[in-house]
């Protein structure tokens, strides 16, 4: 889905805190930070990334989601980077053994929406592309959250992940509750205009030879006013059917340059 529209002001509101342990490839790091800033999150927060900070590889595949680069943050331990933060959850795919409440990522994004809501501030920690989290990071959160995946297949993408969540973040904040744009669709054409089209497609019809049993005229007649009426055209559509109706009818009265010849015929004597 191709839509970002730099004429629009991005607004900084408040939000959870993503953050990612030690992740390993750059493009991990720029495709989470685009997933964040398509719904509204903004502060990444890396502790040691492999191959240092900035990185371009990050940078480019983050696709212009230059406020949420631009603001990122480096740690040295995950301690650092949660220590102004009042709920952790941690993300994870893995039975831990622990002590948690494990909650799925819609309860999660109500809880951190009231969290937040309330002036205080939030994080979801993201684990390594090959292993995830270690449990001694999981143990510093607050709950674990995990996604409703298949259990043969649990793994996601870190971006994915983030993608997910934020999602939710953004669904249940009430941020979803309107779409970017609305149908653009016109107003149906008045009846007068419905009824014209009719008349007219009935009269080319009568012409053509169309009704060859008059009286079973009156019930197709009803057919196809009934599923005209379906298409709730617009005054542009049914001048549109209009004249594709009088093309029609005038089809005789014009030569057509894309109308194939007939072969000729081959005389009674001829051969192959």
């Amino acid at each position: 889905m191709a839509g970002t529209d730099s004429s629009i002001e991005i607004k900084l509101l408040p939000t959870p805190v993503v953050i990612l342990c030690e992740p390993q490839l750059g493009e991990n790091i720029g495709t989470a930070a685009r997933a964040m800033a398509n719904f509204g999150l903004w502060d990444l927060r890396l502790v040691r990334p492999r191959d240092g900070w900035p990185n371009e590889k990050a940078i480019a595949t983050a696709s212009r989601a230059d406020h949420v680069i631009s603001r990122v943050r480096v740690f040295e331990t995950l301690e650092a980077a949660v220590q102004d933060l009042t709920l952790v959850y941690a993300t994870t795919a893995r039975l831990r053994g622990m002590q948690k409440d494990v909650i799925g990522p819609d309860e999660a994004a109500k809880r951190l929406v009231s969290h937040i809501g309330g002036g205080q501030k939030a994080g979801l920690l993201f684990g390594r592309e090959k292993w995830g989290l270690l449990n001694e990071e999981v143990a510093l959160a607050d709950m674990i959250v995990t996604l409703p995946v298949e259990p043969a297949f649990a793994s996601l993408n870190i971006a994915q992940a983030v993608l997910i969540l934020a999602y939710e973040w953004r669904r249940q904040s009430g941020q979803a509750d309107n779409l970017p744009f609305g149908s653009l669709l016109h107003d149906v054409a008045p009846r007068s205009e419905l009824v014209g089209m009719f008349e007219h497609l009935e009269g080319v019809l009568d012409e053509s030879g169309f009704f060859t049993s008059p009286e079973k005229r009156p019930t197709v007649i009803d057919n196809l006013r009934t599923a005209l009426t379906r298409g709730n055209f617009s005054s542009q559509e049914i001048r549109t059917l209009r004249g594709v109706i009088s093309s029609i009818d005038r089809r005789h009265q014009r030569p057509n340059p894309n109308r194939q010849k007939p072969l000729p015929k081959k005389d009674a004597d001829s051969t192959d």
